[in-house]
């Protein structure tokens, strides 16, 4: 593996090729890349966060993030992507913690596909982040490669900067205490609703999400209506996204009820 060297972009041609990176990355029509060349140009310009990595002077990862409230404290990362091979995605996270923490940030957020189980192993697992809200078809249709004209629903995640931490650190496996209970399994690649009646759920998303989407978009969707309703479910009452246990399920702690006033 090449040795990467992560760096802010200013210069035209680089964010020109960020902007291509994107488009190649997320199978986008020409000139519809994720973040063009003009917006990145006005974000870098007014100090927020674009950054690539590079390997042996070849750029194969690229993200961008702009301040977000509250103010003063937090970063919202709107896109990164990367090449395989390079790890450049974690490389890119590290490197924006480190800035958002001389900038005297506490948070980063950032939105994800949550049927995505690689992307909720590193955001959870490896990262350490937490999902605080479920966002209903957010970003609209999007016919790229990645999404295949699902609906865009989204997790926002929260990155607490505040625990020190070192890169490629992670934070300890998330504890399954033996009563927890299956509120959405896989069967012959399925959802199956189970149950939400405990202290502790796992809500399971199906192996590789984007390939279903291209072989089965039945199965897909019915993937997407038994998340946003479990999951989604889930956090609108309140309760919490602990983890992500053994790349297939995320791991879910509901609040006590609350007792009825006499």
């Amino acid at each position: 593996m090449s040795e990467l060297a992560v760096r802010e972009l200013h210069k035209l041609r680089e964010l020109a090729a960020a902007s291509a990176l994107f488009e190649e990355i997320w199978g986008s029509a020409p000139g519809a890349s994720p973040m063009g060349t003009e917006q990145m140009r006005a974000l870098s310009h007014a100090g927020n966060y674009v950054a690539g990595a590079f390997a042996d002077g070849r750029l194969v990862g690229a993200s961008v993030a702009f301040f977000a409230a509250p103010v003063g404290q937090a970063l919202h990362s709107h896109v990164t992507g990367a090449l395989s091979g390079h790890a450049a995605g974690p490389a890119l996270k590290w490197h924006q913690r480190a800035w958002a923490l001389s900038r005297g940030l506490s948070t980063i957020t950032w939105t994800f596909d949550p049927l995505v189980r690689r992307n909720a192993h590193f955001n959870l697992a490896k990262l350490g982040a937490r999902p605080v809200e479920y966002l209903t078809g957010f970003y609209g249709s999007l016919d790229d490669a990645i999404n295949g004209g699902d609906d865009t629903d989204r997790a926002l995640v929260a990155w607490d900067l505040s625990h020190p931490a070192e890169a490629p650190s992670a934070p300890p496996p998330v504890r399954v205490p033996a009563d927890a209970v299956t509120a959405l399994s896989v069967r012959d690649g399925l959802p199956v609703l189970g149950t939400v009646d405990s202290p502790t759920l796992l809500v399971d998303v199906p192996p590789d999400i984007e390939a279903l989407r291209r072989s089965d978009p039945g199965a897909a969707k019915a993937w997407r209506l038994a998340l946003r309703q479990v999951l989604g479910g889930l956090l609108a009452e309140g309760a919490r996204v602990t983890g992500f246990h053994n790349r297939t399920s995320y791991v879910v702690t509901r609040r006590p009820a609350q007792p009825k006033p006499m």
